[in-house]
């Protein structure tokens, strides 16, 4: 591949990196955040962090494979080596490009499946057994960005890695840059370099889920006006999917470029 192709990636990446953290940074509460502030039970923010919690421990122990079995394995296994040969053989910007274009594109349908389901549920006043549906459908959308670069989904370093995109995603001001700037430098050392635990990190994800989702799952135990706490999944899932696509993006050419390091290139 040639280097100015690479090189001009990274720079893609790193310009689409800037504009993601500079809008998380610059979030300020609405209105009805802080209407909602005081409305609040401080029990529930509790309350949400454990069913996140649980949802979270539940899908790494017993459901990776059968999340897995939703979807074909084997067609995205096929896409990425055809990809990577055609990379390898041709080296274009556009070869390189392919796999971000393919990641992109990954969990729309099941984007749109969690607004629809929650909105179902906020007008039944269900708010939590609604996290074990947005979790499943989250953790989906990662399982196929992580496999559109080649990476396997199913170990314990690998759930760390997503758990720490998570609650990054949902993270703003200064602590998203600073959890950020901890996942890039995970990246660069090796993912055997993170020392926190799965439960840690687990901990770290649910609370900044439950933290970033509070007031609307508050409206969404309120039949009828639960409807907009329920679609605000929509909005969180697609940010999330949005931040893990570029973390995975990074990951890749950062792959790459040492690949080509050590090919001497």
């Amino acid at each position: 591949m040639a280097n100015s192709a690479l090189d001009k990636e990274i720079r893609r990446l790193v310009r689409a990196e800037k504009r993601f953290l500079n809008k998380q940074a610059a979030h300020e509460d609405s209105r009805l955040d802080l209407f909602l502030a005081e409305k609040v039970p401080r029990k529930l923010e509790h309350t949400l962090n454990k069913a996140f919690a649980k949802a979270f421990s539940l899908i790494f122990s017993k459901g990776s494979s059968i999340i897995g079995r939703t979807f074909s394995m084997s067609k995205l296994i096929e896409e990425f080596e055809a990809d990577t040969e055609q990379l390898e053989e041709l080296g274009r910007g556009r070869d390189i490009r392919r796999f971000k274009h393919r990641a992109a594109g990954t969990g729309t349908f099941h984007t749109l499946t969690s607004a629809a389901a929650g909105t179902a549920l906020g007008l039944a006043g269900a708010a939590v057994p609604d996290i074990v549906v947005f979790n499943v459908l989250l953790i989906r959308n990662i399982y196929k960005i992580a496999m559109r670069y080649g990476y396997d989904f199913d170990t314990e370093e690998e759930q760390k890695f997503i758990l720490r995109i998570i609650a990054a995603a949902v993270t703003y001001g200064d602590d998203i840059l600073s959890a950020d700037k901890e996942i890039n430098r995970i990246i660069k050392a090796g993912l055997s370099s993170d020392e926190k635990t799965v439960d840690e990190l687990i901990d770290e994800a649910s609370m900044a889920l439950s933290r970033a989702q509070m007031y609307m799952k508050f409206l969404q135990k309120i039949p009828i006006v639960g409807a907009v706490g329920g679609a605000s999944d929509f909005i969180y899932m697609e940010k999330i999917s949005d931040y893990a696509a570029l973390k995975y993006n990074r990951r890749f050419l950062m792959d790459q470029r040492r690949k080509e390091a050590a090919a001497g290139v």
